[in-house]
C-alpha cells in the first residue's frame, strides 16, 4: 500500500514553510506568483491530495500548537509542560516541544518562527523580542507567555518577588537571625525579583544581612537552579567556617542538592540549619520542605484554557493577570531553638 503524501513533504519539495503551502490550498493573495508556482508544482509532482489536516490549514485553523521551553528537565517545566499537555486534549491540535535553551532563547524563537511551523503558541519563561514580535503581527499567530510579559500579547506573569518576600518574612517570624540564601548564575528577571524580594523582608523585618550568606555553587547547568549548586553552596558554607540559622534556596532542586550535603557533613535538618525551598515540586512533601508554591500544573492548564479562547475569538481583549504564590509550611523550616 502506497504510503500517503503529507503536507510537510510537499513544503520540503518545494522549499517552502507549510504555512506558506496551506495559502496557496487556500487560494491566498499572499503568496508570490512564482512561490505559488512553485507548490502547485511539487503538489502535482507527488500527487498530493489534500486530506483533513490539509484542509485545516487551508481554511486558516491553527493545527499545531508550539510550546517554547528553555528545559525540558526541570521540575518546574514539567509541571507547567503537564498541566498543558492535560487541557490540549480537549483542543484539536497536534504539538510541538522547543527546546530553546537557557542561552539566547529569544534568538532560538526567532530561528523557529522563522520555519513557519506553529499556527500557535505557548511560551514558558521566554521574552519576545522586537523581530519575534514583527513576524508574529505580520502573521497573526496565537500567542500567551507564561512567567514573561509583553504588552501587545496575553500573559500569566508568577510574582517572584512576593514569592521571596514570603520566604523572607515566613524565616524572620520562625526566630531565625542569621539567615542567608542559595542564589543562581541566571540573570533572569525570576531570580532578580526572588532575591530581591527576599532581602527586602529581611530589611523590613531589620535584620542583618550577612553577605557572606548569600553563594551559589560552581555549577552553571540551568542557570544554578540545580542540585548540584545546593550542594556546592552548602560545601561553600563548611569552607567558611560559618553557616547561616536557616537558608532560602532559589528552588526546590537546589534545596534537594542542599540537604543531601548537609547529611553528608553530619548536620540535621531543621535541628542544626533550617532550609526552605522554591517552586513546591512534588518531590518536596516527601522531604517534608518549606516551599513557595507557584501553581504551576494550574497555571499549565489556564494558559491553554487562554490560548483557546484566543484562538476561537483573536480580537478578544488581552488576558493579562499575574498571579501571587503562597506559601506551604513544612518541618524542614522549624526553629528548634525558638522559645
Amino acid at each position: 500500500m502506497a504510503k500517503k503524501v503529507t503536507i510537510y513533504e510537499v513544503a520540503n519539495r518545494a522549499k517552502v514553510a507549510i504555512s506558506t503551502v496551506s495559502r496557496v490550498l487556500n487560494e491566498s493573495p499572499n503568496v508570490s506568483p512564482a512561490t505559488k508556482e512553485k507548490v502547485e508544482k511539487a503538489i502535482k509532482e507527488l500527487n498530493f491530495r489534500p486530506q483533513v489536516s490539509a484542509r485545516k490549514l487551508a481554511s486558516k485553523e491553527p493545527q499545531m500548537l508550539a510550546i517554547a521551553v528553555p528545559s525540558f528537565t526541570t521540575p518546574y517545566f514539567n509541571e507547567v509542560l503537564k498541566g498543558v499537555k492535560d487541557e490540549i486534549k480537549k483542543m484539536d491540535l497536534d504539538i510541538i516541544m522547543y527546546n530553546t535553551g537557557s542561552k539566547n532563547p529569544e534568538e532560538a524563537v526567532q530561528n523557529f518562527f522563522d520555519r513557519g511551523t506553529a499556527d500557535a503558541v505557548i511560551l514558558l519563561s521566554i521574552d519576545i523580542s522586537d523581530d519575534v514580535h514583527a513576524l508574529l503581527q505580520a502573521t497573526n499567530t496565537p500567542v500567551i507567555m507564561v512567567n514573561g510579559s509583553h504588552p501587545h500579547y496575553s500573559y500569566i506573569m508568577l510574582n517572584d518577588y512576593r514569592g521571596g518576600y514570603l520566604a523572607g518574612e515566613h524565616l524572620v517570624k520562625q526566630g531565625f537571625e542569621n539567615i542567608g540564601m542559595i542564589t543562581t548564575f541566571l540573570n533572569s528577571r525570576s531570580a532578580q525579583q526572588r532575591e530581591q524580594g527576599f532581602r527586602d523582608a529581611l530589611k523590613n523585618y531589620r535584620m542583618k544581612i550577612d553577605e557572606d550568606l548569600f553563594l551559589s555553587g560552581d555549577t552553571t547547568k540551568h542557570g544554578g537552579f540545580t542540585e548540584e549548586s545546593g550542594f556546592e553552596a552548602v560545601n561553600k558554607y563548611e569552607q567558611l567556617g560559618k553557616f547561616p540559622d536557616a537558608v532560602f534556596c532559589s528552588n526546590d532542586t537546589q534545596a534537594v542538592g542542599a540537604i543531601y550535603a548537609l547529611n553528608q557533613l553530619g548536620m540535621k535538618v531543621p535541628d542544626d540549619i533550617a532550609v526552605m525551598g522554591y517552586d513546591n515540586i512534588k518531590l518536596s512533601k516527601y522531604l517534608d520542605l518549606t516551599t513557595i508554591d507557584q501553581q504551576m500544573y494550574t497555571i499549565g492548564v489556564q494558559a491553554t484554557e487562554k490560548l483557546s479562547q484566543i484562538i476561537k475569538n483573536p480580537d478578544q481583549e488581552l488576558f493579562q493577570t499575574t498571579i501571587d504564590p503562597q506559601l506551604v509550611e513544612r518541618g524542614s523550616t522549624k526553629n528548634m531553638n525558638a522559645k
